[in-house]
C-alpha cells in the first residue's frame, strides 16, 4: 500500500482502539517518525495531511527541517546530547526524552538564551533495559520538583518505549504502569499532565487502550526505511 493507505488504515485502527477504550479519537495524535526518510517523502505525509513528526537525531532534523514545508510540527524524540541542546531548543516544539535532571538543566539554560518557553516529556525507562535511556520510576519521582521549577521548561507528560515483542498485548502492562506513574507525577506536582507518548508501530493500539496521548508511528506509515549503518543506541519510534 501507498502512503495514504496507510495512513487510513492506522487512522481507522487508531478510531478502533478508542472506542474500544471509550475514548475521543481527537484525544489521540499519529506523531509521524521521520528518520531516515527524505524531505520528499516528508512532504508527501505532509500532503495527504500528516502535520507532526519525529526525528530521533539532530543533525539529520537540522539538515531536513529547511527542507520541508514551513507548516509542520517537529519533535525530539531520540536520545538528546547535551551538546545539542541548543539545536533542539532551536528546531522542536517539543522534546520528548528528556531523561535526567542534568538534561533538564542544559535544555532550560538554551531555552532561556532563545526567550522561548520549552514544553517536554520525561521518558521513563519502565522495563530498566541497559540499551535504552530513561528515568527509573524512583529517579523521576525524586526528580521531578527539581525539573518542574526550571523557569524555562514545561513538563508536559511522559513517555516510554516497551520491549520489543511479536505480541503487543505483552506491552500492555508497561503503558498501564506509565499512566499510573502519571497519576503519581500530577499528585506530587499538584497539576495535571496531558500527554502520554507511548506506542509506536508494533504495539500502539494497547497502548491507547491505556492511555496513549501520542503514538509514534514509522514503519506502519512509511514502510520499511532505507538500510544504513547502525552508529547510535536504540530507537525511539518505529
Amino acid at each position: 500500500m501507498g502512503l495514504a493507505e496507510n495512513l487510513v488504515s492506522l487512522q481507522q485502527r487508531i478510531e478502533a482502539a478508542c472506542r474500544r477504550a471509550g475514548r475521543d479519537p481527537a484525544s489521540v495524535t499519529l506523531l509521524a517518525v521521520s528518520k531516515g526518510m527524505p524531505p520528499e517523502v516528508v512532504r508527501a505525509a505532509a500532503d495527504v495531511g500528516l502535520s507532526l513528526f519525529g526525528e530521533n537525531k539532530v543533525q539529520e532534523a537540522k539538515a531536513k527541517i529547511p527542507l520541508c514545508p514551513g507548516r509542520l510540527r517537529w519533535h525530539m524524540i531520540g536520545h538528546l546530547q547535551s551538546n545539542k541542546c541548543r539545536d533542539a531548543v532551536h528546531l522542536f516544539e517539543m522534546i520528548q526524552a528528556v531523561d535526567s535532571l542534568a538534561l533538564a538543566q542544559e535544555l532550560d539554560k538554551w531555552a532561556s538564551k532563545q526567550a522561548r518557553t520549552m514544553p517536554i516529556l520525561l521518558e521513563v525507562n519502565l522495563a530498566g533495559e541497559s540499551t535504552k535511556f530513561g528515568f527509573n520510576p524512583k529517579q523521576l519521582l525524586a526528580d521531578l520538583e527539581a525539573i518542574n521549577s526550571l523557569p524555562r521548561l514545561e513538563v508536559h507528560g511522559l513517555m516510554t518505549m516497551a520491549p520489543w515483542t511479536p505480541d503487543p498485548e505483552k506491552a500492555r502492562p508497561l503503558f498501564r504502569s506509565l499512566r499510573g506513574l502519571k497519576g503519581q507525577c500530577e499528585e506530587k506536582l499538584g497539576a495535571p499532565l496531558p500527554h502520554l507518548s507511548m506506542g509506536m508501530s508494533g504495539d500502539f493500539e494497547p497502548a491507547i487502550e491505556e492511555g496513549a496521548t501520542l503514538v509514534r508511528i514509522g514503519t506502519a506509515l512509511f514502510g520499511p526505511r532505507p538500510k544504513v549503518r547502525r552508529t547510535t543506541g536504540p530507537e525511539q519510534g518505529a
